[in-house]
C-alpha cells in the first residue's frame, strides 16, 4: 500500500514539474517574440529578397514604406504559437533531461548528464518542437513577406492557412519545408540548451554556488551567448527553410525540395548566400534568448 502511494505521489510529482516546465516555457516564449519580432521582420526580407542593400537599409525602408507597425506584422501568430514553441522545448528538454539522469542513474550511479546527453535532450526538444513551429513559423514568413497595400497576398493568419492548403494540400502546402526545419531545429536547440547548461554549470562550479543563486544577470547573459551560438551553429538551414516557405506554389515553385534549394541557392549566390541576415540576427539573438532565459528561470524559481 504504501509502495503504491508512493508511486502516485511520483506520478503527480512528475506532472506538476510537467506543467511547471510548459507554463515557465511559454512565459519565456512571449518574451521573445515581443523582443524579438522587429528584429525577424528585417531578418526574412533579407533573406528572401535582393531589394535591401543592409539591414539599416531594410529597417528604414519598411519604416518609411509601410509604417511602425510593419516590425509587428504577423505576429498574433507567433505570439500565440512561439509561447507554444518555447513551452514544448522547454517540457521536451526538461523531461529528457529527467530520463538521461535516470538512465545514468542506473548505468553509472550517477544521475549527472554529460555535456553530449545535453545537446540530446536539446535536439529532442527541437524536433518534438518541428511539428508547431514548422507551420508557424510558415504562415509567419509569409505574412512578412508578403508585397504591403494593394499587393497583398493574405488577409491574416487564417487566410494565409486557407489559401495555402487550398494550393497542395494541407501537409505539402502548410508543412512545406518540413524536413529542413526539422535539422534546423535539432542543431540549434541542442546547441542552445548545451550552451546555457554549460554556462551555468561553469559558474556553479567556479563560484561554488547553487544553480539557484546565480544572479539574474548572468543568467541573462549566459541564455544571450547561448542564443548567439544557436544561430551560427545552424543559420544555413534557416536561410534555405524561409526560401522554401516563401516559394511559390505549381508553375511558380523555384525549389524542389531542401537539396535542390541549397543547391541552386549555392550557384547563385555562392556561401555568402547561407548567411545573408546574419547580423540582425545576432543582434535580436542576444536580448531575445537572454529574456527568454530570464523569465523561464525566474518563473521556474517562483514556481519552486
Amino acid at each position: 500500500m504504501e509502495s503504491e502511494a508512493f508511486e502516485d505521489l511520483e506520478k503527480g510529482g512528475g506532472a506538476l514539474r510537467t506543467v511547471k516546465d510548459l507554463g515557465a516555457g511559454a512565459a519565456g516564449g512571449m518574451a521573445q517574440v515581443l523582443l524579438g519580432q522587429p528584429f525577424d521582420i528585417v531578418k526574412v526580407r533579407l533573406q528572401t529578397t535582393t531589394q535591401y542593400s543592409s539591414a539599416l537599409d531594410c529597417a528604414t525602408k519598411i519604416f518609411q514604406n509601410e509604417g511602425p507597425a510593419a516590425f509587428y506584422k504577423g505576429t498574433l501568430t507567433p505570439l500565440i504559437g512561439i509561447g507554444a514553441c518555447v513551452s514544448v522545448q522547454f517540457g521536451a528538454f526538461h523531461e529528457a533531461r529527467r530520463r538521461l539522469e535516470e538512465l545514468n542513474k542506473k548505468k553509472y550511479a550517477n544521475p549527472a548528464l554529460s555535456y553530449g546527453q545535453y545537446y540530446m535532450a536539446g535536439s529532442f526538444a527541437g524536433v518534438t518542437n518541428s511539428v508547431l513551429s514548422g507551420p508557424i513559423e510558415h504562415v509567419r514568413i509569409r505574412l512578412q513577406a508578403q508585397p504591403h497595400g494593394a499587393g497583398r497576398l493574405y488577409s491574416g493568419p487564417l487566410d494565409c492557412v486557407r489559401k495555402m492548403s487550398a494550393h497542395q494540400g494541407m501537409l505539402r502546402g502548410l508543412f512545406r519545408g518540413q524536413a529542413v526545419t526539422i535539422i534546423r531545429e535539432a542543431q540549434a536547440y541542442g546547441t542552445w540548451f548545451l550552451g546555457f547548461e554549460y554556462m551555468m554549470n561553469q559558474d556553479v562550479k567556479r563560484n561554488n554556488v547553487k544553480r539557484e543563486d546565480i544572479s539574474s544577470l548572468k543568467v541573462a547573459t549566459y541564455g544571450g551567448l547561448a542564443g548567439e551560438g544557436l544561430w551560427l551553429s545552424s543559420y544555413p538551414f534557416d536561410v534555405v527553410k524561409s526560401k522554401m516557405q516563401t516559394d511559390g506554389f505549381g508553375v511558380n515553385q523555384q525549389f524542389s525540395s531542401m537539396r535542390d534549394c541549397f543547391k541552386k541557392t549555392y550557384a547563385a549566390e555562392g556561401l555568402g548566400g547561407f548567411w545573408k541576415g546574419i547580423g540582425p540576427t545576432l543582434l535580436r539573438a542576444m536580448p531575445v534568448s537572454a529574456g527568454t532565459f530570464f523569465v523561464v528561470e525566474l518563473t521556474m524559481r517562483a514556481l519552486g
